[in-house]
């Protein structure tokens, strides 16, 4: 049985149809608007990195509760609605190809709204780090196929970003705020979504921490050194590290040098002479393989072993496209949409005690509804 408390995000074929997308990107940017204007944009922003939030978002906007499109189809309503609206806050980045767009994306944006170069690169950065973190330092079993950045015009940012495991066909998001994120190779994530998975190398644990310092360490020797030292890992015994399943029995969790590794990019780090595991992380080339085959030998040859505990946390919603727990109601979505439109007009004229939108949307809720 499914654990309460945890969404499972498997893979929906199809696509939001058009009548209910443009009522997402209406009723977006409407909630958007009463976001910035009652708490502002850095704490709008921030409120995409909480899964709690995020989901329920996603549902008001009636969307599914709980597929992988809960994830991309949100997003791209929010980039559509921002994209017509004046809040100060910006989205880049999207599905697929689109998620490589997001550094080019950045860049416009803050051309066009005279954003200086240092937040610009800020944005860059956080987005490029984000992204390599979530797919070489926490090594899952999901390719990222999905990424998006909110940001506004002072530094503050937010990234959502998703995985898919062919193998199971499941989805895992991964938040990220720039409000807890001091170092993006340390416990940097608000939040991951998804189904737990067993062996999971997560380099990001601040278990990691010794593993992470050895790793950068040999990514810094000769090229020669360092190639000697992965090879003679690989041909050591394997030391597993275990794990006690739910009925007692010890499996192995074994760390395995890949295949093929890149000795053309440890020699640009050699020639880097990264500072840290974040720097090292940061070096173009650099990817799962590298991370994995450092992260080998500096647990065979020095015994500093990385974490395997699975990093992800828990969220739930309900919903909406498929019908569940029910059918979009389009009128009630409208109605919505022209409440909340209304009362931000209201409010931009000063006439703020009229701003009351949870009393009215109480008209679109049954009277005998239990609130609690």
């Amino acid at each position: 049985m499914t654990r309460t408390g945890m969404a499972d995000l498997p893979l929906h074929p199809g696509k939001a149809p058009r009548w209910l997308f443009t009522r997402m990107v209406s009723l977006a940017e409407a909630i958007l608007t009463v976001s910035v204007d009652e708490v502002g944009g850095r704490e709008t922003i921030r409120r995409f990195s909480d899964p709690f939030w995020f989901q329920a978002f996603s549902c008001v906007l009636g969307f599914d509760w709980h597929s992988s499109g809960t994830t991309t189809v949100t997003c791209g309503a929010v980039k559509e609605a921002l994209s017509d609206a004046d809040l100060g806050i910006f989205l880049a980045g999207g599905k697929g190809s689109v998620s490589r767009m997001a550094p080019a994306e950045i860049e416009g944006i803050c051309e066009r709204n005279s954003i200086g170069s240092g937040t610009e690169e800020a944005m860059k950065r956080a987005s490029r780090m984000s992204a390599k973190v979530d797919s070489a330092a926490l090594q899952d079993g999901h390719q990222l196929y999905h990424h998006v950045i909110l940001f506004d015009g002072h530094g503050g940012w937010t990234v959502v970003q998703q995985g898919m495991n062919d193998e199971s066909g499941y989805a895992r998001r991964y938040h990220w705020s720039s409000e807890i994120v001091s170092r993006f190779d340390e416990t940097p994530h608000s939040s991951i979504l998804g189904q737990k998975v067993n062996r999971v190398l997560d380099l990001t644990s601040a278990d990691s921490r010794e593993n992470r310092e050895v790793a950068c360490d040999l990514s810094k020797e000769s090229p020669r050194r360092t190639r000697e030292i992965v090879q003679a890992a690989a041909r050591g015994k394997q030391r597993s590290i275990l794990e006690w399943s739910a009925d007692g029995e010890v499996v192995p969790a074994v760390l395995s040098m890949p295949r093929d590794i890149n000795w053309a990019v440890l020699r640009r780090c050699y020639e880097v002479q990264p500072r840290d595991f974040e720097e090292l992380l940061g070096i173009e080339g650099v990817g799962p393989s590298t991370v994995r085959a450092l992260a080998f030998a500096a647990e065979i040859i020095y015994g500093k072993e990385p974490s395997w505990r699975d990093p992800v946390k828990f969220s739930f919603a309900v919903g909406g496209k498929d019908g569940v727990p029910f059918p979009v109601d389009r009128k009630a979505m409208d109605q919505t949409i022209q409440i909340l439109r209304q009362g931000a007009d209201e409010a931009k004229l000063g006439d703020r005690e009229r701003l009351s939108a949870v009393q009215r949307l109480r008209r679109l809720v049954p009277p005998d509804y239990d609130w609690n």
